[in-house]
């Protein structure tokens, strides 16, 4: 796969535990089952999925699980990313063994606000490590988790060196212009949106794919929303962002990985359970989220 061919509904995948904290096949295998006819590729072992809650070899048995069941019906970028470069190397390594279509890193964590030369030092051992022009790697920029914000200027030097994506989770979109101007001089070049809260705007502004969370438990609003901006039908594409804002908004009653665990049980679906510190919703949240989502005819 090529970085611009990662494209579309792009779940960043939960990943499925049991009450015990065990990973649970079972429940990785639904929650794919679940989404994989609505979605164009998978985002998995991220935050949604939480990567940097797991040991390495639970990672990686993670992703080997989640790539026999999507049996590339569907791309599959690995996030690799962990606090220091030689255990994400590790992970890139294996990723690409395992059969995924490309690697994608969070910067550092836990090493808040490192100097620039430092951020290109770690991306650049990624890219020595994986990267290929079918095998792209793919910077994630979420500076509120790391920390250590990946700069337009620091995006176009590693673009300089073989970087071929931008996941860019900073919420902003005049963030998102500035990255797709600093890499503007390599075609090849991949800049995805990481959150469906600005879905419709970063379309607009030319996205071609989005790692959204809700595409967890409603893959299906996710599909029309990107119907609907292809085909030009802003009418549409406004109600649906308006719909998908509110379902966030549901999301964030507590903590939003348990959550939409609850959400994917009410459905039907046996998603397991998040792994602790989170815990798994009360009675009383449970209720709510529900009385909310039957209010807005989602459930």
């Amino acid at each position: 796969m090529k970085a611009k061919e990662f494209i579309g509904i792009i779940p960043p995948v939960l990943s499925s535990f049991t009450k015990e904290g065990e990973i649970y096949e079972k429940g990785i295998r639904e929650i794919i089952r679940f989404t994989l006819p609505h979605v164009n590729g998978y985002y998995p072992i991220g935050t949604y999925g939480c990567g940097p809650l797991m040991s390495l070899e639970e990672r990686k048995r993670t992703l080997e699980i989640i790539l026999d069941e999507v049996n590339g019906k569907v791309p599959v970028v690995a996030h690799v990313g962990t606090a220091d470069t030689k255990t994400t190397v590790e992970l890139a390594k294996h990723a690409k063994t395992a059969g995924a279509d490309g690697v994608g890193a969070i910067a550092p964590y836990y090493s808040p606000h490192l100097p620039e030369d430092n951020l290109f030092a770690h991306f650049a051992a990624l890219i020595d490590a994986v990267n290929e022009e079918d095998f792209p790697v793919f910077v994630y920029n979420n500076p509120h988790l790391s920390q250590n914000s990946v700069t337009p200027k620091l995006a176009r030097r590693l673009a300089e060196y073989g970087l071929r994506g931008i996941k860019d989770s900073s919420f902003d979109l005049v963030n998102f212009y500035f990255y797709q101007e600093a890499v503007a001089g390599f075609p090849d070049f991949n800049v995805i949106i990481g959150t469906e809260a600005i879905f419709v705007g970063a379309f607009d502004a030319g996205a071609t794919g989005c790692v959204c969370g809700m595409a967890n438990i409603y893959p299906e609003l996710l599909a029309e929303i990107y119907a609907a901006c292809k085909k030009g039908d802003r009418e549409e594409a406004i109600r649906l962002q308006r719909l998908i804002l509110k379902v966030r908004q549901i999301t964030k009653l507590g903590p939003t990985v348990p959550i939409m665990h609850a959400i994917l049980r009410l459905k039907g679906i046996d998603a397991g359970y998040s792994r602790s510190p989170y815990l798994d919703i009360d009675d009383s949240l449970m209720e709510k989220v529900k009385n909310e989502l039957t209010a807005i005819d989602l459930f």
